[in-house]
């Protein structure tokens, strides 16, 4: 028989044990756990982030950087964050929003606690609306009880069958909790081609005026894009309640880039794959590429889209 003061003891190096392996900070560690309430973006971080990594789009990097630190600060949100980015591919959108995704949850799109929709892979037939709605809001639902802080990114919003996206609406709006559940701390991103004729029009009349493009200010697009989108059959949010209902925090405009933009973005795949800056070979990609308008050739009709794609032809250089 075991002595009592030996099992006494057993239990209590046990109990211990098991409070040391599953304290926050030790199971964290190994498994990935949703930001605590009082965790804050850290600014200087975010924006060395997106000075680096991110080409061309002044008034995208402020407007979200002041949106994010914002919020992040704000113990009592009245609703979540929630962002709609605008713009011709390859502009950023994606990186804007896999950056802030990474400083939310530093696992970025590979957390858990990360949400990626695509239409044509997640919403595909226009015959399953209501399935899709309903989907659209369990899945909501169920992540955002599971995290808080879940970052949900709707991308190619242009796709989306008009309509679906209102499915969201409760999520979104100025209520406390939703069936018990609150949404408050969550961030909604929606990423869409839709605007991006009515911002490259904008930038391109600022240039023609001779100014410059970083005086361009988000009061300059924003109304203009969000009408332009919310009356736009191929947005996602046509005619959605969203934006009649004043939903959507920010629309955010990315610029056109221009040809020492695209330089910067070779330049950086560069370094990314361990070579030496060539200039010649930077040139060559960018020789490669078509801009526009047809006799100005200012503005990449791609953005940064195939800057990797070209540079591969490139590699043995």
């Amino acid at each position: 028989a075991l002595e009592p003061l030996s099992v006494g003891l057993a239990i209590g190096v046990a109990g211990a044990l098991t409070g040391y392996l599953s304290h926050p900070s030790f199971y964290c560690s190994y498994v990935e756990c949703c930001s605590s309430a009082g965790q804050r973006l850290n600014a200087t971080a975010l924006k060395a982030q997106l000075d680096a990594r991110l080409f061309g789009q002044h008034l995208a990097k402020d407007v979200v950087l002041k949106a994010a630190i914002g919020f992040s600060n704000n113990p009592n949100p009245k609703k979540p964050l929630t962002l709609s980015l605008h713009g011709w591919a390859g502009t950023g959108k994606n990186f804007l929003s896999q950056i802030l995704a990474e400083h939310v949850h530093p696992a970025g799109l590979r957390s858990k606690f990360v949400h990626l929709f695509l239409p044509t892979l997640h919403f595909p037939h226009d015959d399953e609306l209501k399935l899709y709605k309903d989907q659209l809001q369990n899945w909501i639902r169920g992540n955002v009880s599971a995290c808080p802080h879940s970052v949900f990114i709707f991308d190619e919003m242009d796709k989306m069958h008009p309509g679906l996206i209102d499915a969201i609406k409760p999520f979104l709006d100025y209520y406390e909790q939703v069936d018990g559940v609150s949404y408050t701390k969550a961030i909604f991103i929606f990423l869409s081609n839709a605007g991006g004729d009515l911002i490259n029009r904008a930038a391109l009349d600022f240039w023609t005026s001779g100014k410059h493009r970083e005086e361009i200010q988000l009061k300059d697009l924003e109304p203009t894009l969000s009408v332009g989108v919310f009356n736009n059959k191929n947005s996602g949010l046509w005619h959605s309640s969203l934006i009649e209902k004043n939903l959507i925090d920010y629309f955010v405009p990315f610029l056109p880039l221009e040809q020492k933009h695209v330089k910067m973005c070779v330049r950086a795949e560069m370094i990314a794959r361990g070579y030496a800056v060539d200039e010649e070979v930077v040139q060559a990609v960018v020789d490669e590429m078509t801009f526009f308008p047809k006799e100005e050739k200012i503005y990449s009709d791609k953005g940064c889209k195939t800057v990797q794609a070209k540079l591969d032809i490139h590699e043995d250089t």
